[in-house]
């Protein structure tokens, strides 16, 4: 029976979650998640988990942050006057705003305090810093 090598693509069902069991993501009543090993399309340690599977086989492995997304970087922590935020956003914890570069790339960051003149914005990965384990399924490999 064929196992997962580079450059196959493959199709799992996946369960991720935290070293607190909370679940952050699940392909579970969705389509599987396709993917090309070796493509950089997944994490590190989640694409080096299905190599040598076969098909239908299952593994659960738990992803060091440094494998995953990285460490938290404190100065990616960044005070932003509200003066500088448009009139109709009204910041809360945990909301996703749209920053540019000085070179016009474009990233996702969240609003993390909220002071009386300034809010805290985090362009952290959400997931940065924490292990992940995985229940990783592989259902086609091609």
């Amino acid at each position: 029976m064929e196992e997962v090598k580079a450059n196959d693509k493959v199709k799992v069902h996946y369960t991720g979650s935290l070293s607190d069991g909370t679940i952050f993501d699940s392909s579970e009543n969705r389509e599987p998640f396709e993917f090309k090993v070796g493509a950089g399309q997944v994490i590190k340690g989640f694409e080096e988990a299905v190599i040598g599977l076969k098909k239908d086989e299952s593994i659960k492995v738990t992803i060091p942050a440094d494998e995953a997304y990285g460490p938290f970087m404190e100065e990616r922590l960044q005070k932003v006057s509200k003066e500088q935020l448009p009139a109709d956003i009204k910041p809360e914890i945990g909301m996703e705003l749209a920053s540019k570069y000085p070179d016009g790339q474009e990233i996702i960051v969240r609003v993390r305090s909220i002071e009386e003149d300034h809010i805290v914005i985090d362009a952290n990965h959400p997931l940065a810093g924490l292990d992940l384990t995985f229940t990783i399924k592989v259902v086609e490999i091609n």
